[in-house]
């Protein structure tokens, strides 16, 4: 059923976000006065199209990966004298740098409306408040402590651990302090400086707080069990959804983690378990399997936590009217733009790991993933996506968009077209570059799973 979700959400998305970014195209184009011959959701042969009473064939295609709008154009076919007005390449530059544009801006203005509309119902965040800081560490020896929140991260506002994670991942590759400002329990505010050296380079995936040495703060959690996978080692023990853990091995339970280390601990070893179902304490033996992990075996019984309650002091709702949050989506936008091209450019000059990219099994899983998690959670990855796609598809390379704007600006300067053979020949290079990237997208894909 979870990869029928995955399988579903990924093509809502990626339908959504390709129709998208190629209305953006077709829209400018009609309004420029060029004649559309086909807007195509997806590759390969049509499985359903009709044409409007302009001559445009709007058709959904097999291949569920891209999509295109092929205009007349004198370059791939013979265009009829009296409909050279209306061909693409007969076009003003600057029309044709609009129609090129489009697609991108348009992923753009979808971000801004998802996050105006997430904004404006109002989001539920979790206030950033420290819990346990390591000793030795960046956050130790920059003064966190337990029971802080944190305000700002290089004086970026930080209302959630949203916005502080965000904060930290643009700070990837830093060297000297980090500027981290907090409040406690009573208000008052306060700097510390947490020294970094090349903070998170080449780290897969990213983890921004471990690597300064604290963790969130969490409520105790209680040993109760949520869900149990089938044929685990907690099902074949007999351990139920509902379940509280009173003891192992003779030594009480308090907490979920006091659970988790001791199954951790015990890889391919029998625990004698005291545990309390409906009323009534029982008697169980679960043998947790033995796994590999970062070079260690782990003990592993395959069942979850039950439902965590967090107080109502440690959470805030985050909403805003139409005008607020209009202006809270234009800055988250502009703040999730600025992270993608950052990043891009961090991978470039090796501070981020390419290990990072991520291809369509990723994204299928983090869609199903977040289609699950709530409406919130999806439109908040429907927006980044769609601005991911609108800034990769305006990088300066052949075959996207930004190269051909990179030919037509060369044309607006020097008053004459790229010659034919420079692109062709930059069509090969685009060509084999988006290759190469698919491929290693798909491979770190597979790794993953």
């Amino acid at each position: 059923m979870g990869i029928l979700q995955n399988i579903i959400a990924v093509i809502v998305v990626l339908g959504l976000l390709i129709t998208i970014h190629e209305f953006g195209h077709f829209w400018v184009a009609r309004r420029c006065g060029i004649r559309v011959l086909r807007f195509s959701v997806g590759f390969g042969k049509p499985l359903i199209s009709r044409v409007d009473r302009h001559g445009t064939e709007f058709a959904l295609a097999a291949i569920p990966l891209g999509g295109y709008v092929k205009m007349l154009d004198e370059r791939e076919g013979p265009v009829a004298s009296d409909e050279q007005h209306l061909a693409f390449n007969r076009q003003h530059v600057l029309k044709r740098i609009a129609v090129v544009i489009a697609g991108p801006l348009a992923n753009f203005i979808l971000a801004v409306v998802a996050y105006w509309v997430m904004f404006m119902a109002g989001t539920t965040a979790i206030v950033p408040m420290v819990g346990e800081v390591a000793p030795d560490s960046p956050a130790a020896h920059g003064g966190l402590q337990n029971g802080q929140e944190i305000v700002s991260v290089q004086g970026r506002q930080t209302p959630d651990w949203n916005g502080v994670n965000l904060a930290l991942v643009a700070e990837i590759g830093t060297s000297g302090h980090l500027e981290v400002s907090t409040k406690d329990r009573q208000g008052r505010l306060e700097t510390h400086q947490l020294p970094v050296e090349r903070f998170m380079a080449r780290q897969d995936p990213p983890e921004p707080l471990g690597t300064l040495g604290f963790t969130p703060w969490r409520p105790a959690v209680a040993p109760v069990i949520g869900q149990v996978l089938d044929d685990s080692p907690a099902a074949q023990g007999g351990l139920q959804p509902g379940d509280r853990i009173r003891s192992v091995e003779g030594q009480p339970i308090s907490t979920w983690e006091d659970l988790v280390s001791r199954v951790q601990a015990a890889a391919d070893t029998p625990l004698a378990m005291r545990i309390e179902r409906d009323g009534r304490d029982m008697a169980i033996t679960v043998t947790p399997e033995g796994r590999e992990q970062d070079g260690a075996t782990t003990g592993f019984m395959g069942a979850g936590v039950g439902s965590v309650s967090w107080p109502e002091e440690y959470q805030r709702t985050l909403s805003w009217g139409p005008l607020g949050a209009m202006g809270q989506a234009l800055s988250r936008t502009g703040e999730m733009t600025s992270l993608t091209v950052g990043s891009i450019g961090k991978m470039i000059t090796g501070l981020i790991s390419p290990s990072n990219l991520s291809g369509p099994i990723t994204i299928a899983r983090v869609a199903g993933d977040s289609a699950r998690s709530g409406l919130e959670t999806f439109i908040s990855f429907l927006a980044y996506l769609s601005i991911s796609l609108g800034v990769l598809n305006l990088l300066p390379v052949p075959v996207l968009d930004g190269g051909h704007l990179v030919y037509y600006v060369i044309e607006l300067v020097r008053g004459r077209p790229v010659s034919e053979r420079v692109q062709a020949f930059g069509l090969r290079i685009g060509m084999a570059l988006i290759a190469s990237l698919m491929l290693m997208a798909f491979y770190f894909d597979i790794m993953r799973l």
